[in-house]
């Protein structure tokens, strides 16, 4: 039996594609294992949002190099980000790879597979929705509804990589989850690199909201999520619809980059920092327990002290639950690689970058010691060590003990201790009964 060994880094999307690829392969006839060793068939899916991940890919590819030299029979295929660079110069660079193709490109890869490792079952996308539900989902599953973006942002290769935004049609989503919810998942994270775009595309421009308030109407479904938002495509409409529709997270993953006006512009985010407030409190106003989490650039060219100063303050002033710090790298291919220069020096955004993840260790660690003495619901997801974790409909991330199985479940839990990361708590009702009803 041909074994399979699928190796993922990236975004979210890139996991919700890996699990489509997972289920290609399976259908194949392949079998997964845990490590190149043994592998017939090697698929990296890839990332080059930073130039760390693109370095790790190379560097990867290169090891790959050796296990072709002395393995010839093993097929490596590359996919993801940056197979979509120029497939001919990678071929150039990377003549070990029997395949590249781009994400989303299920058909491309379909094709091949059965070409070289097809077995009795002929491998084609339409078999895609039914291999997922076999195996590759669990209690929460991933479900990409857009492809690409167009804001095309300074510093992000995503719309050079991924293209312009392409949504996928409701009734195809809506097909999707409830093949999922049969076979036993109860919550889904909607994905797009500007999820908040959904629909514009389509005939009619059904939005996001629309979509969340169909996908309410499934039974067995417990909990929608969806991510990444941008703040300028932030509307009314959405956040009325999250605040009504139970079935919706009261979770927000939405990016602010900085709190200086004159670096969002040159970052081209197309909001100001007061717009941005603004939209904060407005999504407070409605959802009064929502939590929100961010991200963050610091050291962006020409980012000065005072600059940096006033995105200190609009994450002290406007409290985030979650914050995720990078420093600036210059991307090749990007606007702001062709036209800025990397001017921060890097002991500096070093040291931005530790000023912030110091104060936001503060504001989590306050936020979340008032979730002690509370009982929350926690959806359970897996174990670690001796110990079962699971999310809170704010997407607090609880450990509890459980003597027995709990995994699937959804639990109530007494919490009684609290860091800036993650709550603990103790399991006073086994609700078991929530879950698969």
């Amino acid at each position: 039996m041909p074994h399979y060994h699928l190796w993922t880094i990236g975004c979210q999307m890139n996991k919700a594609e890996s699990s489509r690829i997972a289920g290609l392969l399976d259908a194949a006839g392949l079998q997964p294992c845990s490590s190149f060793d043994g592998a017939h068939v090697i698929v990296l899916n890839t990332c080059v949002v930073r130039q760390s991940a693109e370095d790790r890919i190379i560097g990867t590819l290169g090891l790959l190099e050796g296990v072709k030299r002395e393995h010839p029979e093993t097929s490596i295929v590359v996919t993801g980000c940056f197979a979509s660079l120029d497939k001919q110069d990678l071929s150039r660079r990377f003549p070990h790879v029997d395949l590249f193709f781009g994400p989303g490109e299920y058909e491309v890869f379909a094709g091949w597979l059965s070409h070289h490792w097809g077995t009795a079952k002929t491998v084609d996308a339409g078999c895609l929705s039914t291999s997922l539900t076999e195996s590759k989902q669990g209690v929460s599953a991933y479900i990409p509804i857009i492809q690409g973006c167009n804001n095309f942002c300074a510093y992000c290769i995503v719309p050079y990589t991924r293209g312009r935004e392409v949504s996928r049609l409701p009734e195809e989503i809506l097909a999707e989850v409830e093949l999922l919810v049969a076979s036993g998942t109860r919550e889904v994270v909607l994905l797009g690199q500007n999820v908040d775009s959904y629909g514009h595309d389509l005939p009619g421009s059904p939005g996001l909201a629309d979509l969340l308030v169909q996908l309410s109407s499934i039974e067995r479904l417990k909990r929608i999520r969806f991510l990444t938002n941008h703040p300028k495509d932030m509307s009314r409409k959405l956040i009325e619809t999250m605040a009504s529709v139970d079935k919706v997270c009261e979770h927000l993953d939405l990016a602010l980059q900085s709190g200086d006006d004159e670096i969002l512009r040159a970052m081209r985010r197309r909001y100001s920092a007061e717009d941005y407030a603004t939209l904060i409190g407005n999504i407070r106003a409605a959802m009064p327990s929502v939590s929100i989490s961010t991200d963050i650039i610091v050291g962006f060219p020409g980012e000065t002290e005072e600059q940096f100063q006033h995105t200190y303050d609009a994450l002290e002033r406007l409290r985030f639950d979650v914050v995720h710090v990078a420093m600036y790298s210059p991307r090749k291919g990007t606007l702001a690689h062709r036209e800025y220069v990397d001017s921060v020096p890097q002991e500096v955004k070093r040291e931005r970058l530790h000023r912030v993840e110091a104060l936001q260790e503060r504001v989590a660690g306050s936020i979340n010691a008032a979730y002690v003495g509370t009982i929350e619901e926690v959806l359970v997801q897996g174990k670690r060590r001796d110990r079962w974790f699971g999310r809170t409909k704010t997407d607090k991330l609880v450990f509890l003990t459980s003597g027995d199985s709990a995994e699937g479940q959804f639990v109530q839990v007494n919490i009684t201790r609290s860091s800036p990361w993650a709550l603990q708590g103790d399991l006073i009702n086994n609700s078991e009964q929530e879950s698969r009803r």
